[in-house]
Protein backbone atom coordinates (compact mmCIF):
# COMPACT_ATOMS: atom_id res chain seq x y z
CA UNK A 1 0.00 0.00 0.00
CA UNK A 2 1.37 3.42 -0.97
CA UNK A 3 1.99 6.06 1.67
CA UNK A 4 0.80 9.62 2.22
CA UNK A 5 2.27 11.95 4.82
CA UNK A 6 -0.14 14.77 5.64
CA UNK A 7 1.32 17.86 7.31
CA UNK A 8 -1.37 20.05 8.85
CA UNK A 9 -1.50 23.39 10.60
CA UNK A 10 -3.99 25.80 12.12
CA UNK A 11 -5.77 26.38 8.80
CA UNK A 12 -7.31 22.90 8.98
CA UNK A 13 -9.01 23.57 12.31
CA UNK A 14 -9.86 27.21 11.59
CA UNK A 15 -12.95 26.15 9.64
CA UNK A 16 -14.16 24.30 12.72
CA UNK A 17 -14.03 27.60 14.60
CA UNK A 18 -10.69 27.25 16.35
CA UNK A 19 -8.62 30.41 16.09
CA UNK A 20 -5.35 30.38 14.18
CA UNK A 21 -2.25 31.70 15.90
CA UNK A 22 -0.31 33.91 13.50
CA UNK A 23 -2.98 35.31 11.16
CA UNK A 24 -4.44 38.76 11.69
CA UNK A 25 -6.80 38.48 14.65
CA UNK A 26 -5.21 35.18 15.68
CA UNK A 27 -4.43 34.08 19.20
CA UNK A 28 -0.99 35.68 19.21
CA UNK A 29 -2.61 39.04 18.50
CA UNK A 30 -4.61 38.60 21.72
CA UNK A 31 -2.07 36.83 23.93
CA UNK A 32 1.67 37.20 24.13
CA UNK A 33 3.05 33.74 23.32
CA UNK A 34 6.10 34.43 25.46
CA UNK A 35 3.77 34.87 28.44
CA UNK A 36 1.29 32.01 27.92
CA UNK A 37 3.14 29.50 25.73
CA UNK A 38 6.85 29.62 26.54
CA UNK A 39 9.07 27.75 28.95
CA UNK A 40 9.98 31.05 30.58
CA UNK A 41 6.31 32.05 30.84
CA UNK A 42 5.55 28.79 32.61
CA UNK A 43 8.31 29.36 35.14
CA UNK A 44 7.16 32.93 35.81
CA UNK A 45 3.40 32.41 36.04
CA UNK A 46 2.26 28.77 35.75
CA UNK A 47 -1.26 29.64 36.90
CA UNK A 48 -1.75 31.99 33.95
CA UNK A 49 -0.43 29.37 31.51
CA UNK A 50 -2.76 26.73 32.97
CA UNK A 51 -5.71 29.10 32.58
CA UNK A 52 -4.80 29.75 28.93
CA UNK A 53 -4.87 26.05 28.12
CA UNK A 54 -7.97 25.51 30.24
CA UNK A 55 -9.61 28.03 27.93
CA UNK A 56 -8.36 26.12 24.87
CA UNK A 57 -9.83 22.85 26.19
CA UNK A 58 -13.14 24.51 26.95
CA UNK A 59 -13.32 25.80 23.38
CA UNK A 60 -12.29 22.45 21.92
CA UNK A 61 -15.05 20.65 23.85
CA UNK A 62 -17.61 22.59 21.77
CA UNK A 63 -15.81 22.10 18.45
CA UNK A 64 -16.35 19.41 15.81
CA UNK A 65 -14.10 18.13 13.01
CA UNK A 66 -14.84 19.63 9.60
CA UNK A 67 -14.89 18.00 6.17
CA UNK A 68 -11.14 18.52 5.71
CA UNK A 69 -10.45 16.42 8.82
CA UNK A 70 -12.92 13.81 7.58
CA UNK A 71 -11.44 13.70 4.07
CA UNK A 72 -7.93 13.29 5.48
CA UNK A 73 -9.15 10.41 7.66
CA UNK A 74 -10.89 8.81 4.66
CA UNK A 75 -7.58 8.54 2.82
CA UNK A 76 -6.83 5.55 5.06
CA UNK A 77 -9.23 3.43 2.97
CA UNK A 78 -6.70 3.25 0.14
CA UNK A 79 -3.44 4.60 1.53
CA UNK A 80 -1.13 4.17 4.48
CA UNK A 81 -1.50 7.59 6.07
CA UNK A 82 0.55 9.41 8.68
CA UNK A 83 -0.88 12.74 9.84
CA UNK A 84 1.78 15.08 11.20
CA UNK A 85 0.13 18.07 12.79
CA UNK A 86 1.27 21.28 14.39
CA UNK A 87 -2.18 21.54 15.96
CA UNK A 88 -2.69 20.65 19.61
CA UNK A 89 -6.39 19.82 19.22
CA UNK A 90 -7.78 16.30 18.81
CA UNK A 91 -9.93 16.89 15.72
CA UNK A 92 -7.93 14.55 13.47
CA UNK A 93 -8.46 11.70 15.91
CA UNK A 94 -12.13 12.52 16.32
CA UNK A 95 -12.50 12.51 12.53
CA UNK A 96 -11.09 8.98 12.43
CA UNK A 97 -7.38 9.37 11.66
CA UNK A 98 -5.57 6.46 13.26
CA UNK A 99 -1.93 7.52 13.03
CA UNK A 100 -1.36 11.09 14.20
CA UNK A 101 1.96 12.64 15.24
CA UNK A 102 1.44 15.79 17.33
CA UNK A 103 4.58 17.86 16.89
CA UNK A 104 3.61 20.53 19.39
CA UNK A 105 1.80 18.41 21.96
CA UNK A 106 -1.85 17.86 22.85
CA UNK A 107 -4.04 20.27 24.76
CA UNK A 108 -6.18 17.49 26.25
CA UNK A 109 -3.15 16.02 28.02
CA UNK A 110 -0.84 17.03 30.86
CA UNK A 111 2.37 15.73 32.40
CA UNK A 112 4.53 16.40 35.48
CA UNK A 113 6.78 19.43 35.19
CA UNK A 114 10.51 18.79 34.98
CA UNK A 115 12.14 22.09 35.89
CA UNK A 116 14.34 23.53 33.14
CA UNK A 117 14.60 20.36 31.05
CA UNK A 118 11.01 19.83 29.99
CA UNK A 119 11.83 17.56 27.06
CA UNK A 120 13.04 14.89 29.52
CA UNK A 121 9.77 13.10 30.17
CA UNK A 122 8.37 9.64 29.66
CA UNK A 123 5.24 9.01 27.60
CA UNK A 124 4.02 6.84 30.48
CA UNK A 125 3.74 10.00 32.60
CA UNK A 126 1.36 11.73 30.19
CA UNK A 127 -2.21 11.97 31.52
CA UNK A 128 -5.29 12.45 29.33
CA UNK A 129 -7.53 14.93 31.15
CA UNK A 130 -9.97 15.39 28.27
CA UNK A 131 -11.64 18.78 28.61
CA UNK A 132 -11.24 19.13 32.38
CA UNK A 133 -9.59 22.09 34.04
CA UNK A 134 -6.10 21.76 35.47
CA UNK A 135 -5.09 24.18 38.21
CA UNK A 136 -2.15 25.04 40.40
CA UNK A 137 -1.97 22.34 43.06
CA UNK A 138 -3.12 19.58 40.72
CA UNK A 139 -0.34 17.01 40.92
CA UNK A 140 0.79 13.74 39.40
CA UNK A 141 0.56 10.47 41.37
CA UNK A 142 4.10 11.20 42.57
CA UNK A 143 3.15 14.64 43.88
CA UNK A 144 4.55 16.82 41.07
CA UNK A 145 2.68 19.82 39.64
CA UNK A 146 1.02 19.04 36.32
CA UNK A 147 1.80 21.18 33.28
CA UNK A 148 0.25 21.24 29.78
CA UNK A 149 1.52 18.49 27.47
CA UNK A 150 2.57 21.22 25.04
CA UNK A 151 5.89 21.99 23.39
CA UNK A 152 6.45 25.50 24.69
CA UNK A 153 8.50 28.09 22.85
CA UNK A 154 12.07 27.49 24.00
CA UNK A 155 11.68 23.69 24.14
CA UNK A 156 12.75 21.05 21.65
CA UNK A 157 10.29 19.15 19.44
CA UNK A 158 10.74 15.52 20.52
CA UNK A 159 8.74 13.95 17.65
CA UNK A 160 10.61 15.60 14.78
CA UNK A 161 12.62 12.46 14.03
CA UNK A 162 9.51 10.29 13.68
CA UNK A 163 7.85 12.94 11.52
CA UNK A 164 10.87 13.29 9.22
CA UNK A 165 10.98 9.51 8.79
CA UNK A 166 7.30 9.42 7.79
CA UNK A 167 7.83 12.17 5.21
CA UNK A 168 10.93 10.51 3.77
CA UNK A 169 9.02 7.26 3.22
CA UNK A 170 5.93 8.86 1.64
CA UNK A 171 4.92 8.59 -2.01
CA UNK A 172 2.83 11.75 -1.61
CA UNK A 173 3.33 14.62 0.83
CA UNK A 174 0.23 16.74 1.41
CA UNK A 175 0.54 20.04 3.28
CA UNK A 176 -2.73 21.55 4.49
CA UNK A 177 -3.42 24.80 6.30
CA UNK A 178 0.07 25.77 7.40
CA UNK A 179 2.04 28.87 6.47
CA UNK A 180 5.36 26.96 6.66
CA UNK A 181 6.76 29.70 8.88
CA UNK A 182 7.13 27.79 12.16
CA UNK A 183 10.38 25.87 12.44
CA UNK A 184 11.43 23.12 12.67
CA UNK A 185 8.04 21.88 11.38
CA UNK A 186 8.29 24.10 8.30
CA UNK A 187 11.32 22.16 7.11
CA UNK A 188 9.65 18.76 7.14
CA UNK A 189 8.65 18.71 3.46
CA UNK A 190 12.35 18.94 2.60
CA UNK A 191 12.75 15.35 3.81
CA UNK A 192 10.53 14.10 0.99
CA UNK A 193 11.97 11.66 -1.50
CA UNK A 194 12.93 13.20 -4.89
CA UNK A 195 10.26 10.94 -6.41
CA UNK A 196 7.50 12.03 -4.04
CA UNK A 197 4.71 14.29 -5.24
CA UNK A 198 4.10 17.30 -3.00
CA UNK A 199 0.85 19.26 -2.76
CA UNK A 200 0.13 22.36 -0.66
CA UNK A 201 -3.41 23.47 0.17
CA UNK A 202 -3.50 27.05 1.41
CA UNK A 203 -5.31 30.16 0.14
CA UNK A 204 -2.28 32.38 0.72
CA UNK A 205 1.11 32.49 -0.92
CA UNK A 206 3.39 29.92 0.70
CA UNK A 207 7.14 30.58 0.93
CA UNK A 208 8.17 27.50 -1.06
CA UNK A 209 10.13 27.77 -4.28
CA UNK A 210 10.07 24.37 -5.94
CA UNK A 211 8.75 23.64 -9.40
CA UNK A 212 7.54 20.13 -8.57
CA UNK A 213 5.29 21.29 -5.71
CA UNK A 214 1.67 21.85 -6.71
CA UNK A 215 -0.08 24.67 -4.83
CA UNK A 216 -3.88 24.41 -4.49
CA UNK A 217 -4.78 27.96 -3.49
CA UNK A 218 -7.89 27.29 -1.46
CA UNK A 219 -9.06 26.82 2.11
CA UNK A 220 -8.71 23.40 3.67
CA UNK A 221 -12.24 22.04 3.17
CA UNK A 222 -12.68 22.83 -0.51
CA UNK A 223 -8.97 22.38 -1.21
CA UNK A 224 -9.19 18.80 0.03
CA UNK A 225 -11.98 18.13 -2.48
CA UNK A 226 -9.68 19.36 -5.25
CA UNK A 227 -6.85 17.22 -3.97
CA UNK A 228 -9.05 14.12 -3.86
CA UNK A 229 -10.05 14.68 -7.48
CA UNK A 230 -6.39 14.95 -8.46
CA UNK A 231 -5.57 11.86 -6.42
CA UNK A 232 -8.13 9.92 -8.42
CA UNK A 233 -6.16 10.71 -11.57
CA UNK A 234 -2.81 9.47 -10.22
Amino acid sequence: MKRIAVLTGAGVSAESGLGTYRDNGGLWDKYDPMVVASAEGWRRNPGLVLDFYNMQREKLACTEPNSAHLDIAALEKDWQVTVITQNVDNLHERAGSGNVIHLHGEVTKVRPERGRYEESFSESEVIDVGYSRVNLGDKSPKGVQLRPHIVFFGESVPKMEAAAKAVSEADIVLIVGTSLQVYPAASLYMYASPDARIYIIDPAEVPVRDAHIEHIRDKATSGMKTFLSLLGEI
